[in-house]
């Protein structure tokens, strides 16, 4: 009897825990799932960044003009991006400031001449 006494309160004590666990887990997963385009975010070594790309498993954070690549799971902080209003359509400000994609020339050589292509 005096084992059940010391076993019953220990069982409730270890529901509890795990089910507060679980809980706070669910959350971390519903945040990381919301992650949006223009949300702003704290990844788990301080880094802070705008989302530019959200994939499955992974996100493109923009770090003043620096994309980095992060897993999701790596997000500390999520806060939701501010929208912008444009004759009543909102968008995001990533989707405001895109930046253009550098074109690189690549010289191809036949012979004695020179051409270049883009």
């Amino acid at each position: 009897m005096e084992f059940l006494i010391l076993i019953i309160p220990m069982a409730l004590m270890m529901f509890f825990m795990s089910r507060s666990s679980k809980k706070q887990q669910q959350q971390r997963q519903d945040t990381l799932n919301a992650m949006k385009v223009g949300d702003e975010v704290i990844t788990i070594g301080g880094l802070h960044g705008v989302l530019s790309e959200v994939n499955e498993k992974t996100v493109v954070l923009d770090c003043e003009g620096i994309y980095l690549e992060f897993e999701k799971n790596a997000m500390k902080t999520v806060t939701p991006g501010k929208g912008v209003v444009n004759d009543d359509t909102v968008t995001t400000v990533s989707e405001e400031a895109e930046v253009a994609e550098p074109t690189t020339a690549v010289e191809e050589t036949t012979g004695d001449t020179t051409e270049e292509t883009k």
